[in-house]
C-alpha cells in the first residue's frame, strides 16, 4: 500500500458483479476447483470468499485462483486477529506476485465471537484496525514483489471505518447492508474509491417462501452487534431486528423474486454510487453451490 494520495498503477478490473459465497468451502477441495472453472466461463469479473471457521483466507485464495485462468478472487473478509500485519502483508504481496492482477484483499475487525475464540479481546476495533494498517505499511517483505502495489479494501459498515477505508486503504467492502447503506457509504467515501458491497439474492417469486428462506441468512447476521448498530444507524427498530428480521427488513437486505426482480436490485446499489456488486445467492440448502442461479443471474445480468 502506497501512502494516501498517491496514485499508481494497477490492472485489476473488478468490472460491475462478482460472486459472494461460502458454500465452496463446504465442499472438497477438488469440488471447489470444478465450481471455479464453471464460474470462470460467467460473466462474473470476481469471486468474494469469507473466512470466519472455514478455510484458511491465503490458502483458500491460492486455491481457487489456481482453479481459474481469469476471475479476480477477493477475500470477504480475512480477519485482522487471524494474523499479524507481517502475515497479512505477507499473505497479499504473495498472491498479487503469484497472481497478477488477481487478489483483491479485503480485511476487516470481524466480530466478538470470532476473536473471542482465537484467544483475543475485541476492544476498540476502529483504533485496531489503524494500527493495523500502520504496521501492514511498514511491514518487511523480501520475497519478488508484483509489479504495483496490490489492492486492499476495508469491511467499513459505519462512517468512522467508511472515512479509514477513503484514507488508509482503497475503497470498502460492505457486507449486509440495503442500498441506503451504499448511497451513505458513497457519500462517506468520496470519488476514486471502491465501493463494492455484498447483496444477498434470493430466486424465488414467492415472497413468503422468499422471505422464509431469507431469514436462515438474517437471522445469523442479527445476532451481531456490528450489523444490528449499522442497520439502526439506517433507521431500522429494534422491532425490525428480531425474529430472524422484519418483512422490511428482510426485503431492503436481501433481494427476492424473478431474476429480474433481482437485477434490478444489484442496480440500484450501481445508481447509489457502488463500483462493484457481490452477488451471494441464498437458497434452501446453503450447503449446495448454487450453479444454477449463478448462470440464470449471469444471462439476465449480460441482457
Amino acid at each position: 500500500m502506497v501512502g494516501p494520495g498517491i496514485s499508481y498503477p494497477c490492472a485489476v478490473q473488478l468490472g460491475r458483479f462478482g460472486i459472494w459465497t461460502s458454500a465452496l468451502d463446504r465442499q472438497p477441495a477438488a469440488a471447489a476447483r470444478t465450481a471455479v472453472a464453471e464460474l470462470d466461463g460467467l460473466g462474473f469479473s470476481a469471486l468474494w470468499v469469507g473466512e470466519a471457521f472455514r478455510r484458511e483466507a491465503f490458502a483458500n485464495a491460492s486455491l481457487l485462483l489456481a482453479a481459474s485462468s481469469s476471475l479476480v478472487v477477493a477475500t470477504g473478509i480475512a480477519n485482522i486477529w487471524a494474523r499479524d500485519a507481517q502475515a497479512m502483508r505477507a499473505g497479499q504481496l504473495t498472491l498479487a506476485e503469484a497472481f497478477p492482477d488477481r487478489f483483491l484483499l479485503g480485511i476487516g475487525v470481524s466480530h466478538v465471537p470470532l476473536v473471542d475464540t482465537r484467544g483475543h479481546r475485541y476492544s476498540q476495533p476502529y483504533s485496531a484496525m489503524r494500527e493495523y494498517l500502520a504496521a501492514m505499511d511498514q511491514a518487511r517483505y523480501e520475497s519478488p514483489a508484483p509489479d504495483h502495489p496490490p489492492l486492499r479494501v476495508l469491511a467499513a459498515l459505519g462512517p468512522k471505518m467508511l472515512e479509514l477505508a477513503a484514507t488508509r486503504a482503497d475503497g470498502a467492502h460492505p457486507y449486509f447492508v440495503p442500498v441506503a447503506h451504499t448511497e451513505m457509504a458513497r457519500r462517506v467515501l468520496g470519488p476514486g474509491k471502491l465501493l463494492c458491497p455484498e447483496q444477498a439474492v434470493v430466486l424465488e417469486a414467492d415472497p413468503a417462501t422468499a422471505r422464509e428462506v431469507a431469514r436462515r441468512h438474517t437471522g445469523a447476521y442479527l445476532r451481531l452487534p456490528n450489523y444490528r448498530h449499522n442497520l439502526e444507524r439506517l433507521g431500522f427498530t429494534g422491532d425490525d431486528l428480531e425474529g430472524g428480521g422484519s418483512d422490511r427488513l428482510v426485503d431492503a437486505v436481501v433481494a427476492h423474486g424473478d431474476v429480474q426482480a433481482v437485477t434490478r436490485r444489484l442496480r440500484e446499489h450501481l445508481e447509489a454510487g457502488a463500483d462493484h456488486v457481490a452477488i451471494q445467492v441464498i437458497s434452501a440448502d446453503a450447503a449446495a453451490i448454487p450453479s444454477p442461479a449463478w448462470r440464470e443471474l449471469d444471462a439476465a445480468l449480460r441482457g
